[in-house]
C-alpha cells in the first residue's frame, strides 16, 4: 500500500513513517517543516527505496493536486496539525488556519484525486485527532466515541472541527473516511515542549521542573510506537465512516507522572538527585481541562488491538532515549517559545 502521510517530520507522524515504512509499506510524507518538525525523526528510513519526502503546506491546494497526481496515493493518514493547548492560549490563529483550513483543503484534494480515479472502494482518508475535543471529565469516568464534543481551547475546538469536516465529506460526497482520537502520547523524539521531554530536561540540567497547578490534572498515557501501531490497525481494518477511540490504558495524574521521570532518572541519572526537588508548582493553565480517560473498548472488541507498553515501561525507554541522543533535542532548544513559559496570555 502506497500511503500519503501528512506531518510525517512530526512527533507521531514520524512514528507513522517508520512503522509504515517496516511494515513494507511505501510512504510519501508531506511535511512544511514548522518549527516541531525535524526531518532527523525520519532519517533512519530516508534512504529506503519507497520512501519519498515533499516539503509543502496542506494549505497549498495546487501543492496537494501535484502530490496526489504525481504519487496516486492509496490511502492518506492525516496527521499535520498544530497541537500544543499552551500556543493556541497565545496564538489561536495558526490553529485555525492549519487544523480547520488545511483539513479542508486537505480533504477536497483527496475527494478530487478519489473522484478522478473512480471512486475506488479500497481508498482511505484517515484523519488523526485528540481525546481533547470531549473536553474535561469529572473525577471519574472514559470517553467513548459517542461523547458528545465540548471543546475548551483553541486547539481542541480546531480538531473538533477538522473531525466534523471529515464526517461531513463522507456523508455529503461519500469520501471513505476513518477517524481516531488518541490520548496524550509520549516517547522517543517528541518535541521538548510538552510535559515529558519538559520534565527530563529540566530534570537533567538542574533547572525547575514546571507543574500546573497541583499536579492533580489526569490523563492517560499513550506510548507513541503503540499509537503508530494503532493506526494502521485501523487504517487496514476500521469500517469506514467509524471512529475508533486509541487509549494507553494508563491513567496517571500529573505530578505522579512526573515524581515517576524523577525516580527514573534518579536511578539512571543519580548526579543531581533526588531530582522531584526540582519540582515547582506554577499558575496553571486557561481553562485546564481536569480529567481525560479514553475507553479503548471498540478499537480492542472490532479490530483486536490493545497497547502493549506501560507507562513504567514507556517512561524508562523514553528517559533512556532522551538521554542517549543530546545530538537530537540539543539543537531544538533554541527554537522558537521553547524553554519559556507559554498559554499565559488569557
Amino acid at each position: 500500500m502506497k500511503l500519503l502521510v501528512t506531518g510525517g517530520a512530526g512527533f507521531i507522524g514520524s512514528a507513522v513513517v517508520r512503522r509504515a515504512t517496516a511494515e513494507g509499506h511505501a510512504v510519501v510524507n508531506l511535511d512544511a517543516l514548522t518549527y516541531a518538525a525535524c526531518l532527523e525523526n525520519v532519517a533512519s528510513v530516508a534512504d529506503h527505496p519507497g520512501y519519498a519526502f515533499v516539503q509543502g503546506d496542506i494549505r497549498d491546494g495546487a501543492l496537494l493536486a501535484r502530490v496526489f497526481s504525481e504519487h496516486q496515493p492509496d490511502a492518506v493518514m492525516h496527521l499535520a496539525a498544530e497541537s500544543h493547548v499552551d500556543r493556541s492560549i497565545d496564538g489561536p490563529g495558526a490553529f485555525i488556519e492549519t487544523n480547520v483550513l488545511g483539513t479542508y483543503t486537505l480533504l477536497q484534494a483527496a475527494r478530487g484525486y478519489w473522484e478522478g480515479r473512480g471512486r475506488p472502494d479500497v481508498f482511505r482518508f484517515h484523519h488523526i485527532s485528540t481525546d481533547e475535543v470531549f473536553g474535561s471529565l469529572g473525577p471519574t469516568g472514559r470517553f467513548t466515541e459517542t461523547t458528545p464534543y465540548d471543546p475548551r481551547s483553541p486547539y481542541s475546538a480546531s480538531k473538533a472541527s477538522s473531525d466534523h469536516l471529515v464526517r461531513a465529506w463522507h456523508e455529503t460526497y461519500g469520501l471513505p473516511v476513518v477517524l481516531t482520537n488518541c490520548s496524550n502520547n509520549y516517547g522517543p523524539f517528541h518535541f521538548p515542549e510538552k510535559l515529558v521531554p519538559v520534565v527530563i530536561l529540566n530534570a537533567i540540567h538542574g533547572r525547575p521542573i514546571p507543574v500546573y497547578g497541583a499536579g492533580e490534572n489526569v490523563r492517560d498515557w499513550l506510548y507513541v510506537e503503540d499509537h503508530a501501531e494503532a493506526l494502521l490497525v485501523v487504517l487496514e481494518k476500521g469500517r469506514v465512516g467509524r471512529s475508533y477511540n486509541i487509549g494507553g490504558e494508563n491513567e496517571a495524574k500529573n505530578i505522579d507522572l512526573v515524581r515517576m521521570i524523577c525516580t527514573i532518572l534518579d536511578e539512571m541519572r543519580p548526579e543531581g538527585a533526588p531530582h522531584d526537588r526540582l519540582i515547582t508548582f506554577v499558575t496553571d493553565r486557561p481553562g485546564h481541562d481536569l480529567h481525560y480517560a479514553i475507553d479503548p473498548a471498540r478499537i480492542r472488541e472490532e479490530l483486536g488491538w490493545r497497547p502493549s507498553v506501560t507507562l513504567e515501561e514507556g517512561l524508562r525507554r523514553t528517559v533512556a532515549w532522551y538521554l542517549d541522543n543530546e545530538d537530537w533535542w540539543r539543537p531544538l532548544l533554541d527554537r522558537d517559545g521553547v524553554g519559556r513559559r507559554l498559554g499565559v496570555s488569557a
